[in-house]
């Protein structure tokens, strides 16, 4: 016998895309009782879906199962209450710091889902955020997930972006810019866009940022006096700070090194015996570029400057003493 019927065909399509996302094969009858509709119902409904683009797969037998499975293209999700709130608290756990992985892509997808999650889950997703703390953390400055969801959606969406901003002696401004690119550096958040007071571009610390308001003002994208964003930033970088030239040899190939080494830090060439060549400049500790290249996970040689060699020497005496007080 039917449960009550479903007669609103769109919350209808909804509820059954939501049953189809769990990772099971789901009989026809199953699906039919839990909707309470007709199992024909539930096959003209299954077609629908496949209109839309979700990669529905039936099998065959007395009672045809049905089960979602990956395709090419990937239609909308349709998320429950907990599994957004899931979502949306990772993402802004991960886009606090400047942790490396967690980049421009993955603020972009947490302001569109915060766009779109209803008072009552936004609350519970802020709720559950204060009330926890996170174990380990970048050794960047904290930001306020907000500030980089304004940040992407006025990036995506091409619109002009005003914020308060505190140099680094501590000057407060106001900025009216054409943001660009939110750029991740491993310990930091950077914004790389047009300055339109300045009428030049100017790349911003967002741990520095107040206040962002998306303005709504669209604005036609400038050509950057780069090859990228993160190009930009390191030139930017190497013209404020005191920085160093570095050349390190890795016993890899470079497509492995190079998908292991941030693009701000440099770009591997290849070498005649198979490793390859990293070369760039820091502003960084040499400490922290000297974890930074142990963490490729490939054999490596600094050929300079002296003092990344002395640090990756320490280091590894360091960690090899360890190693045996552990043993």
């Amino acid at each position: 016998m039917l449960g009550c019927m479903t007669t609103d065909t769109p919350a209808r399509l909804l509820q059954l895309l939501s049953l189809l996302q769990t990772p099971r094969e789901w009989p026809g009858g199953e699906l039919a009782d839990r909707l309470g509709v007709s199992r024909r119902t539930v096959r003209r409904d299954i077609d629908r879906l496949r209109e839309l683009g979700y990669p529905v797969q039936a099998s065959k037998g007395s009672d045809g199962g049905y089960r979602l499975v990956a395709g090419k293209a990937m239609p909308p999700l349709v998320l429950d209450d907990e599994e957004a709130v899931a979502i949306a608290v990772g993402l802004r756990a991960g886009a606090g710091h400047a942790v490396e992985g967690v980049d421009e892509a993955s603020v972009r997808a947490l302001a569109k889902l915060e766009q779109v999650l209803p008072a009552r889950l936004r609350h519970r997703v802020s709720t559950l955020q204060a009330a926890t703390t996170p174990l380990t953390s970048g050794d960047g400055a904290s930001i306020a997930p907000e500030t980089l969801t304004v940040m992407a959606s006025t990036v995506a969406g091409q619109e002009r972006l005003r914020f308060a901003y505190r140099d680094r002696e501590g000057g407060e401004s106001r900025r009216l810019t054409e943001p660009y690119r939110l750029v991740s550096t491993g310990r930091r958040w950077y914004l790389v866009a047009y300055d339109l007071g300045r009428e030049d571009w100017r790349t911003f610390r967002v741990d520095r940022v107040r206040e962002p308001f998306a303005t709504g003002v669209r604005f036609a994208p400038r050509e950057l006096p780069a090859g990228s964003a993160a190009e930009y930033l390191r030139r930017s970088i190497r013209r404020r700070q005191e920085t160093y030239e570095f050349e390190v040899w890795f016993a890899g190939p470079v497509e492995v090194v190079a998908s292991r080494v941030p693009e701000w830090i440099g770009t591997p060439e290849a070498e005649a015996d198979g490793g390859c060549v990293l070369r760039g400049s820091s502003g960084d500790p040499v400490e922290w570029l000297a974890v930074r290249l142990v963490m490729v996970g490939c054999e490596f040689a600094v050929r300079g400057p002296g003092e990344l060699v002395e640090c990756v020497r320490e280091l590894g005496g360091r960690l090899s003493r360890a190693g045996a007080a552990g043993g």
